[in-house]
């Protein structure tokens, strides 16, 4: 029986600076960087609040064929690659502590059903949520509530 999620990945282009930043920036700890082998790198962070759960930050490269890692890189510097969703206790806040860092937002904190949530990209343009969730129980809107709230 599977119990829980322990490791995500995250394509970075150099992961000194995906560490520096997931770190220094954003608060995470390293968790583990060391070299295997052929000098594939296994870098992975983690937050204080969430230590079993491991953020795998990795270039694209071998074992994976050089045309997805062709794709992947492209789709990198589109700004279309999968990203992180966090939780934050304060969402304004955290907003402009990390704006105070540096860090490009895509979104100012917003009010949503589902609780306050702001956009950001880390330095390699994956894109990354912070969200202060709503009080429970979340009421979800109708569809037509939706639309005409959006």
């Amino acid at each position: 029986m599977i119990t829980a999620v322990s490791i995500v990945s995250v394509f970075v282009k150099d992961v000194d600076a995906a560490k520096e930043f997931y770190t220094d920036v954003l608060g995470f700890s390293e968790h583990t960087d060391i070299t295997l082998g052929d000098g594939y790198r296994w870098c992975t962070v983690r937050s204080a609040t969430q230590p079993e759960l491991q953020v795998h930050l990795t270039e694209p490269g071998p074992p994976i064929p050089d045309d997805m890692v062709a794709a992947i890189k492209r789709a990198q510097d589109a700004g279309d690659m999968f990203g992180l969703g966090m939780h934050v206790d304060d969402c304004r806040k955290t907003y402009e502590e990390l704006l105070a860092k540096g860090v490009e937002f895509t979104q100012e904190p917003t009010e949503h059903f589902y609780g306050i949530d702001a956009g950001l990209r880390d330095p390699f343009g994956n894109p990354i949520r912070i969200t202060q969730p709503a009080p429970e129980p979340i009421k979800i809107p109708s569809p037509e509530e939706f639309a005409a709230n959006n």
